[in-house]
């Protein structure tokens, strides 16, 4: 039966690939039927049969139905069978297809696509369906930065709306990279990148409008350069252009490396902008052509545009690359004909035209006939003014059927030579016209016709097939043209259409078309299938894409009114959307998107998501093998042509029709491959001797009234991240308040409803002063320094204006009026002017400078024109801070008291006494009460000491305080919402920072290099263990710290150290593996280890054998701390007997020291910390303990500074754990005091202590400096009190055994713009072989600046840090009587007269009282 020749056609098409669960379309179809058949369409898996459709037919028919995808998980391979069967007819074919479930949809949106450090993410993620409708799903999620750290995590958290916004905040330390948001929905990961860096935000946009390609063949490149701030205003200034043509990596030229542009191929042109903020250069295109060097040279031109703004001389780069061409033309073939007949003339044009499409005249073209590499010279022709040249040639006689004709410009056919200048060829092969025979090609075929593009929505265009019918029969015959229209892979549109042709032995032409709604639903791509079958049997078939505009269901619109804006106003953004929609809209400085575009989410961005767009291909595995092919007469077939038209849009035929060539014959049973040999094969079934390579599929998938007058303070980059309800009106009035940064503001903003997503197009807010003020004053200045406030006014009206500048009034400082004394001026369309003052301060401290410019009215011609007034914005303020500080070096003094009335009362007395060579006016003084010893450390949760903290130790000494404070407020049930998130803030950002100092293998080290050290990582080991409760730390982190600590453990048990100590005052008396073993065993106790954890025992192993050997006080402290946490009770007990024979005590106060000769450093406060921390940790504390603990905290809070840590890290962390366990332990819920602080000259406060202010901070100033006060507390509660004085004094001369010189040198020739070199000296002559670590702080000369990264390569530098007017230099140590050399160079850059010396201090780290200080001056003032 499969061998009789069939009358009967049927076609079945269907999606290549159909999604699981969804409704498919299949579509079929009958041809010449001549009895009663039964078509019946299965689906089959694993021997299981589905009927889909059955019919009983006896009329041609082309119809589709649809059927249920069956649901599958991943991807299942199955096959359409289809089955027509009759009296005398009975066919079956089969066809394989893949049904595939896709994943949700997820997109994550931040607010800004690069971010400073210290700045906070906003983001959003969002599920939805491949239709775009929202899910609500558990998100887990991630924030990873450059460095593959996990610094934020959140877990299955669902969706608020079907919108999720979240937060993370960057700390200040963040290390600058490529950073990464990962979600995880389900099994699906969605990753989102932004990058951290530092910036600047550009003020103005350079564009650069260049050729894509150059021609070597024309003349000259012609540039465009434009400038523009981001308010829309032309730059004015002036661009350098530079153009290269550079060579390839590492070319030598006369033994010179050339790694990039050589002046030779070189050209750079300085030019002014225009009036419209452009410039337009040129350059010669030779200069950058040469014979001797042309290999080595890159085919391309890189341009480089800098534009300087006049005035402030800030620049911009703007780089381009131009490729180079060595395509000089194009010669082309116009109007040839399809076919020929033997004996007639064919008439033809050949077109030239140059690079650039300009028509070529009396140019000398070739015509060629024959093969490529044997051509035959037909005709010399020669362009007309058009550029064509018209030629008519005798057309072929027998036996040739097929006519190539070659064009060129040149005599003769060659393929263009390496970086040769060249016209193209132009090749044309024309077939004989001839009746279709059972095994003549198919020469008919189908076109549809091109429109433009993209489609719009909402729109019903018209698709036109055109059809071309050869040489098919002499008689008049119809045919049915079926089309379908494909989207997203699936059947969207299906039709067909009769045609008649009459007599087709002559090429016969028509078209038809069908009509086709556009909407969000066929977006992005339509891929249209028309194909029919001729006399002949054979099929023709065509496909088209055509691109879609990226629509969706749910509309959304968003504008702002008005769409303009002076700083400060009022604004109204008014959104529309599909009634319930939740919206996310956000507004972003467009300066941020100047500075790096990024991935910003638009409709591009959405339809990337989608799984498939348009299919290209059948994927792998889908397409049917194919059986060797029985010998019968017609399927002689056009390639593969039909075949592959099909696959390019992921549609299979199931068909009895011949539509794909065979690719063996099988003939006696032998088969006859294409490839002319054959493989003997017996039998019959699949013989294919080599399967078939298979390509995948290419789915295209990826993962009111205007204010008068302007005072501007808020100057956000981002200022809107919100979400808005539209109710069920579907529009919402969003009212906002401008900002003040003149600039616009790029909005983005997408909806989410049931019935889908929906994006706005981008709106925009141009926020433009029409006139407006910039002050320029130095940062801070010293008491009897003076300078000039410089105000400069801009107009950027089209229009003349009066403006009247005027400073504020102030009792601060006081203003002498320039020379000229003006103050109002005429200022026309785009110009500014500078008004000038002498500021002289008179009082101390920070001041406010405030001065307005205002728009008045006046008779005044300027410029020929009667000035004009605007009608918003007509008054601009600008206030800047200016702090003025005390000559020479500040001191400070506190005493603090913890006073226990115990329902009596208790009273303390004070001299608060000051050098009688104080500075002037300096001293102040302050009394400060709290209920709590913790209070002014949680306070100062992130400022306990006012010292740099830039490396890894320093960093986690004030990260671990807070958690102390947070256990000890949680387990006293004090811990507000409010004070945990402060705190959590600030542990999240510490967390962040400390990861910057960790090394690949689990340790850290001082700054993140180097060798790890012991020490450090098991401090940071302890911190983050602890921290683990109130902030997300990764597992991971703490893992490989603890690995790695383990790894540093002997056999004895004892922990080997590795990095130096902090304080080197903490060596003498013992071995330093002991002391860092008691600190490792006792952190890994804290982290809830058991004595039985092999790596706990050894340690504790170690330590025993240590007992009755330990004449070193801080080891001995430490020891009895560990032995405490680990239940050691007798160790602990002769630990504590050994420290009670060497404490320190008097006035009921007691504490411990390393040496008699230093009882006050900080090494004495973390010993007595130890001792606290060993008494309070066991089991039953008695009264007596209780007693005992007191006298060491009475004399531990008299250490404290006035930000409640202490003198340096260290001590400060174990001083705040062991307070916060001594607070925990006498905390009380009852009681309340009063505190009366009063002096002999009269100056008196009272303050009241109660529960519900025990935490809260009561500070007053004090008048009576110097003077003697009395404290007297009174009631049954303990109160925390502190006097703190602080002074100037000028800057000592003595120095400490660790001293500083300075000098300064430069050339002194300019009256302003002067760079100093400021000369350093660091020594350190004490008894030890080096310092700890050293901070050098330098205070700049007022007015000037300085770049601190020249210290950075200096000898034992570790880091460099500007902060304000203050340089500070890290030094790893100091060694023993080595002066250490440093220079900085400082750049005035604000003029301040009287200039007055600069203070440059330099103290150690841990031993802070070892400090000296000097003084510099600039000696050009």
């Amino acid at each position: 039966l499969q061998l009789r020749v069939a009358v009967i056609f049927f076609m079945v098409t269907f999606p290549a690939v159909i999604e699981s669960g969804t409704e498919a379309k299949l579509c079929a179809s009958l041809l010449r039927p001549n009895e009663t058949l039964q078509m019946t369409i299965y689906l089959i898996h694993n021997n299981h049969s589905r009927t889909l459709v059955e019919e009983t037919v006896e009329e041609e028919f082309h119809r589709c139905s649809q059927f249920k995808a069956p649901e599958v998980d991943g991807q299942s391979l199955q096959e359409i069978k289809v089955q027509v069967k009759g009296e005398s007819f009975e066919m079956t074919e089969k066809s394989r297809v893949l049904f595939k479930s896709y994943n949700t949809l997820t997109f994550i949106q931040t607010d800004k696509p690069i971010y400073n450090p210290g700045q906070t993410v906003n983001f959003r993620v969002v599920t939805m369906d491949s239709n775009f409708v929202p899910l609500e799903q558990k998100v887990r999620g991630v924030s990873v930065d450059n460095n593959n750290n996990r610094i934020g995590q959140w877990i299955n958290v669902s969706s608020s709306g079907l919108i999720l916004q979240l937060s993370h905040k960057l700390n200040s330390e963040a290390p600058q990279g490529l950073y990464k948001l990962k979600a995880n929905i389900g099994n699906r990961l969605t990753e989102h990148h932004f990058k951290v860096q530092k910036y600047v935000l550009p003020k103005f946009e350079i564009t650069v409008k260049a050729p894509e390609q150059q021609s070597v063949g024309e003349e000259e490149l012609k540039l465009e350069i434009c400038g523009k701030y981001t308010y829309g205003q032309p730059v004015s200034g002036k661009a350098l252009v530079q153009v290269c043509r550079s060579f390839w990596t590492y070319t030598y030229y006369e033994d010179v490396c050339m790694l990039s542009c050589f002046e030779k191929y070189s050209l750079t042109n300085e030019i002014l902008l225009s009036r419209t903020g452009c410039a337009f250069p040129s350059f010669n295109i030779s200069t950058f052509m040469n014979t001797e060097m042309e290999s080595s040279l890159q085919d391309s031109l890189a341009v480089s545009a800098t534009v300087t703004e006049e005035g402030t001389a800030i620049s911009m780069v703007k780089s381009e690359n131009i490729q180079l061409t060595f395509q000089i033309g194009k010669v082309e073939f116009l109007d040839l004909p399809k076919t020929f007949e033997r004996g007639t003339i064919l008439e033809g044009k050949i077109k030239l035209t140059n690079f650039s499409g300009r028509v070529i005249p009396n140019k000398m073209v070739y015509l060629f006939t024959g093969d490529r590499w044997s051509p035959k010279l037909l005709l010399n022709l020669t362009t007309d003014v058009n550029g064509v040249a018209s030629f008519s040639i005798n057309a072929p006689s027998d036996p040739e059927t097929q006519m190539n004709l070659f064009a060129s410009v040149v005599p003769e056919i060659q393929s263009n030579m390496y970086k040769t200048p060249h016209f193209t060829t132009s090749e044309a092969h024309i077939q004989l016209f001839q009746p279709v025979t059972p095994y003549s090609p198919v020469y008919s075929e189908l076109l549809l016709e091109s429109l433009n593009e993209p489609l719009i929505c909402g729109a019903e265009v018209s698709i036109t097939i055109k059809y071309y019918i050869v040489g098919e029969t002499n008689e008049i015959f119809s045919t049915d043209i079926i089309y379908m229209v494909l989207s997203k892979g699936a059947i969207v549109h299906h039709g067909y259409e009769k045609i008649e042709v009459k007599d087709s032995s002559q090429m016969r032409e028509g078209k038809l078309s069908f009509k086709l709604p556009i909407g969000a639903e066929v977006a992005p791509v339509v891929q249209v299938l028309a194909y029919c079958v001729l006399p002949s049997e054979n099929l023709i078939a065509a496909s088209k894409n055509f691109d879609v505009e990226k629509c969706f269901k749910n509309k959304v619109s968003l504008q702002f009114s008005p769409s303009r804006a002076v700083p400060g106003e009022e604004n109204t953004l008014q959104l529309s959307a599909l009634p319930g929609s939740l919206c996310g809209l956000s507004a972003v400085d467009q300066s941020v998107f100047i500075m790096e575009p990024g991935d910003r989410l638009n409709t591009d961005k959405v339809f990337r998501l989608l799984p498939v767009t348009a299919v290209k291909d059948y994927m792998y595995g889908v397409e049917d093998e194919m059986e060797c092919l029985h010998v019968r007469p017609r399927r002689q077939t056009r390639g593969d042509h039909v075949y592959n038209t099909f696959k390019s849009v992921g549609i299979k035929m199931a068909s009895n029709l011949a539509i794909r060539h065979p690719s063996c014959l099988m003939y006696k049973g032998i088969q006859y491959h294409q490839n002319f040999y054959y493989v003997p094969h017996r039998g019959v079934g699949f013989g294919m001797s080599h399967p078939m390579a298979l390509n995948q599929v290419s789915y295209d998938s990826a993962p009111g009234l205007a204010p008068v007058e302007t005072v501007r303070k808020f100057f956000p980059e981002t200022w809107i991240w919100k979400l808005v309800e539209v109710g069920d009106s579907g529009s919402a009035q969003v009212p906002v308040t401008v900002p003040d940064t003149i600039t616009t503001w790029e909005t983005e903003a997408f909806c989410l409803s049931p019935q889908g997503l929906g994006l706005a197009p981008p709106a925009e807010l141009t926020v433009f002063q029409p006139f407006f003020l910039e002050l320029s004053l130095p940062y801070s200045i010293i008491r009897g320094e003076i300078f000039e406030l410089k105000a400069t006014v801009f107009n950027y009206l089209p229009k003349c204006i009066m403006v009247k500048v005027t400073p504020a009034p102030s009792t601060h400082y006081t203003l002498k009026a320039s020379s000229d004394g003006q103050y109002s001026s005429c200022l026309c369309a785009s110009g500014r002017k500078t008004f000038k003052w002498t500021l002289t301060p008179s009082v101390l401290g920070v001041m406010n400078v405030t001065v307005s410019a205002e728009a008045e009215q006046s008779q005044t011609v300027c410029d020929n024109e009667i000035v004009s007034v605007p009608e918003r914005g007509r008054i601009d303020t600008v206030t800047r801070n200016l702090i003025v500080q005390a000559e020479g070096t500040e001191k400070m003094k506190s005493h603090s008291w913890l006073l226990c009335p115990q329902g009596d009362s208790v009273s303390e007395e004070l001299e608060l006494s000051i050098p009688e060579d104080v500075v002037e006016g300096s001293a102040k003084a302050s009394v400060s009460v709290l209920g709590d010893i913790l209070g002014r450390a949680l306070k100062n949760i992130d400022g306990l000491l006012r010292m740099p903290y830039g490396c890894g130790e320093q960093n986690i000494a004030l990260l671990s305080p807070n958690i102390y404070i947070l256990q000890y407020l949680q387990n006293t049930g004090q811990l507000t919402a409010a004070i945990r998130e402060r705190a959590t803030e600030f542990l999240k950002s510490g967390y962040q920072r400390q990861l910057n100092y960790k090394h690949f293998d689990g340790a850290y080290s001082t700054f993140g290099r180097g060798e790890g050290n012991t020490w450090l990582t098991a401090f940071v080991l302890r911190t983050f263990g602890q921290a683990q409760n109130y902030i997300f730390i990764d597992p991971e982190n703490i893992d490989s710290a603890k690995t790695w600590l383990i790894k540093k453990q002997r056999p004895d048990g004892c922990f080997i150290r590795q990095g130096r100590l902090f304080n080197n005052r903490m060596k003498g008396g013992v071995n330093d593996d002991v002391t860092m073993t008691a600190y490792i065993t006792a952190s890994l106790f804290e982290l809830g280890a058991e004595v039985m954890d092999p790596a706990v025992s050894g340690g504790l192993r170690c330590l025993k054998s240590t007992i009755g050997n330990l004449t070193n006080t801080y080891t001995t402290a430490l020891l009895a701390y560990a032995f405490s946490v680990a239940g050691e009770n007798d160790a602990r007990d002769q630990m504590l007997k050994e420290l009670d024979s060497v404490a320190i005590s008097g006035d009921g106060r007691l504490h411990w020291s390393q040496s008699a000769l230093d009882d006050s450093d900080s090494l004495a406060v973390e010993i007595s910390s130890y001792v606290l921390l060993a008494v309070l940790t066991t089991d039953q504390l008695s009264t007596a303990d209780l007693g005992y603990a007191n006298r060491i905290v009475s004399w531990l809070v008299r250490q404290q500074n006035p930000y409640g840590g202490f003198s340096s890290t260290q001590d400060t962390v174990v001083a705040l754990q062991a307070l916060a366990l001594y607070s925990t332990k006498v905390f009380s819920s009852d009681g309340s005091s009063t505190v009366t602080v009063q002096s002999a000259g009269g100056d008196s406060h009272k303050f009241d202590v109660h529960q519900n202010n025990k935490l809260l901070y009561q500070e007053k100033p004090l008048q009576d400096v110097p003077g003697k006060y009395s404290i007297e507390v009174k009631g049954s509660t303990c109160v925390s009190v502190q006097m703190a004085l602080f002074y100037n004094i000028p800057t000592p001369t003595e120095t400490s055994t660790l001293s500083v010189k300075a000098k300064t040198e430069g050339n002194c020739t300019k009256s302003f713009g002067n760079i100093l070199s400021v000369n350093f000296t660091v020594t350190y002559n004490g008894t030890l072989a080096s310092t700890n670590m050293v901070i050098v702080d330098i205070k700049l000369l007022s007015g000037f600046t300085a770049d601190p990264n020249e210290l950075k390569y200096s000898p034992f530098v570790e880091r460099v840090d500007s902060k304000d007017d203050h340089v500070i230099v890290y030094l790893k140590e100091v060694l023993r009587n080595t002066p250490m050399n440093y220079e900085l160079h400082i750049k005035q850059v604000l003029p301040v007269k009287n200039l007055k010396p600069a203070v440059i201090k330099v103290y150690d780290y841990y031993q802070t009282n070892d400090q000296s200080e000097t003084e510099y001056s600039s000696h050009c003032a």
